[in-house]
């Protein structure tokens, strides 16, 4: 086995009853005590070298006295052991018997130093559970992806308007996974079409790419561009963005090659402006993503941020990734306005210059000079063929979100009531009193949430206290905090009922 210094040992030789090891391998398969051990299938397997569990480092080898050694660590160690002439003793059976009985000045420990003592096992309080296996069945199959107009119906269901943007995704999504299950059969390979999405805050980037994901079960990574940095300095490296779709693939290198990985904030990367320092969260960023987002092979590390000396790594091709990067872009506005207003002529046909200013769907003008002069290397936008605009949220777009997705804001809190048997209704002037209210936050959809939670609160408090209860009426004038929600008792005529609320809109009534 390991008879000179330069001989190369592999530890996967040494098996229950060879040459009188206890070492069980269990690449292969797990070995029968686990699965009959009730807090072996609830926990999993942890290394007793590096820690890891075995959802990040693999199946494990089980040691006498409860102990796992992972693929790596066992690895390194049968290597320390080989620098070493222990041919005589590793051939040896009844050395090794006698070794593992009693090792001279250490009574209790075997060989490998971890022998019949109780404390070589690791707690369960340490250890990580298993995760249950999802039974959600995907709505496509990625081997037989539908047509385009079929990815945008089921879109339809969660998304609510940006149809554009919804016809543009399924078209992309639709050719990027032909092209992968087609893995260029011929001499035309297909190019890989990355995405980048424009729209103001709140208007659904990140919800419809997660929308997208779900529905296609695919590998979901989203980054967030704001904490990369060049390579060497304090932050996160280029490479972390493929590392985390690896760690969403459950480390499965296949998968993660044909996964999607969706950059958020890619507008806070643009090249700095009047600056003399090194711009390395800026147009460094860019340079290092160029070969990234075109197709290469990265080392990313398994089960870790970053890179360093006790972390695995691990190759995966970015060729067959579909790239998606997002961003609100906040002052491009200005810079179509110049633009265009320098079209403007004297005349009769003359554009007004103050045409553009309030125009809430200026980015749909947008043009990949524009994004040059935002700070957008040429470079990195030739990796992004597809420019995508999402448009601004109106007040009826806001009252479509509140009640007619599947997964509606309001139906969440009609089923929180349901569990209470309480029927929850909205009036129509209470759904425009909302919307007006988030128009004014200015933060998109996220407004809308936050208005509801607010008056939702007392709802939320005193409903459970009286089982009488059968019905709450939100109406325009408690949105507006000027009375009370209708109540209505179970079994009477629907005459409505103000309660006490704890509340300055119930003083008031």
């Amino acid at each position: 086995m390991a008879g000179n210094r330069d001989d190369e040992f592999d530890f996967r030789e040494i098996k229950e009853g060879d040459n009188g090891s206890d070492v069980v391998d269990t690449t292969s398969e797990s070995s029968d005590a686990t699965k009959e051990n009730g807090d072996k299938t609830e926990y999993e397997d942890v290394c007793f070298v590096c820690r890891r569990p075995e959802s990040k480092a693999g199946k494990m080898f089980h040691l006498p006295n409860n102990i796992c050694i992972c693929n790596d660590c066992m690895q390194k160690t049968m290597d320390t052991v080989s620098q070493f002439d222990y041919q005589n003793m590793l051939n040896n059976p009844n050395l090794m018997n006698e070794l593992n009985k009693n090792t001279n000045g250490f009574p209790g420990f075997g060989f490998f130093g971890m022998g019949d003592q109780p404390f070589g096992g690791i707690p369960n309080s340490q250890k990580i559970k298993k995760k249950s296996e999802s039974k959600v069945k995907p709505a496509f199959d990625i081997k037989n992806i539908p047509a385009p107009h079929k990815i945008k119906a089921k879109l339809d269901e969660y998304v609510i308007g940006q149809d554009q943007a919804k016809k543009v995704m399924s078209v992309a999504v639709y050719n990027h996974y032909k092209r992968v299950a087609t893995d260029t059969m011929d001499d035309i390979e297909i190019e890989k079409s990355n995405i980048l999405l424009l729209g103001p805050t709140g208007s659904g980037k990140t919800y419809l790419v997660k929308t997208l994901a779900k529905l296609l079960d695919v590998p979901l990574a989203i980054a967030d561009a704001t904490s990369l940095t060049e390579a060497g300095y304090i932050g996160d490296d280029i490479e972390s963005v493929v590392s985390k779709l690896l760690a969403a693939a459950g480390n499965d290198v296949e998968k993660t090659e044909h996964g999607i990985i969706f950059i958020d904030e890619i507008d806070k990367i643009a090249k700095k402006k009047n600056t003399t320092a090194r711009d390395v969260s800026g147009e460094s960023v860019q340079q290092g993503m160029l070969k990234l987002l075109e197709g290469s092979n990265v080392e990313v590390p398994v089960g870790a941020g970053s890179k360093n000396a006790m972390v695995p790594l691990t190759t995966v091709n970015t060729r067959n990734i579909l790239f998606i990067c997002g961003g609100a872009f906040p002052d491009l506005e200005e810079i179509i306005t110049q633009r265009l207003n320098k079209k403007t002529s004297i005349g009769f046909d003359a554009d007004l210059k103050d045409k553009y200013e309030d125009d809430p769907n200026l980015l749909s003008n947008v043009t990949v000079e524009d994004l040059k002069k935002f700070g957008m290397i040429p470079e990195f936008l030739g990796r992004l063929p597809i420019i995508c605009t999402l448009q601004a949220l109106d007040k009826e777009m806001l009252i479509q979100i509140l009640k007619e997705p599947k997964n509606a804001i309001l139906k969440q809190y009609q089923k929180l009531l349901a569990l209470d048997e309480v029927d929850l209704r909205f009036d129509d002037s209470a759904l425009e009193a909302i919307a007006e209210k988030a128009l004014e936050k200015d933060t998109g959809a996220r407004a809308l949430r936050a208005i509801i939670e607010d008056f939702m609160l007392d709802i939320m408090y005193e409903i459970p206290k009286d089982e009488n209860i059968g019905r709450v009426t939100i109406t325009r004038d408690y949105i507006e905090k000027k009375a009370s929600p209708l109540i209505e008792i179970r079994g009477e005529s629907f005459q409505p009922r103000i309660p006490q609320f704890n509340t300055e809109a119930a003083k008031q009534v």
